[in-house]
């Protein structure tokens, strides 16, 4: 599991919101948010505008999300 994927995990579970509930704080697609999470067979990773969005729900920075923080 990479960075990105374990982090997603546990900030979406510290704000105690479902999946389908983060695709529609994003506005995008439940299963394309699932992939996000999953790192599915398609290798599936958000745009740099989603990603922002992310962070702003999570209320951390890009490059904690992606695992390049010091």
């Amino acid at each position: 599991m990479n960075v990105f994927t374990k982090r997603l995990k546990e900030e979406r579970a510290q704000l105690g919101v479902t999946q389908k509930q983060m695709a529609e704080k994003l506005n995008i697609p439940v299963d394309t948010y699932k992939n996000y999470e999953s790192n599915g067979l398609r290798n599936c990773e958000p745009n740099i505008d989603t990603l922002w969005k992310i962070a702003d729900v999570f209320n951390v920075t890009v490059d904690y999300l992606i695992g390049r923080e010091k």
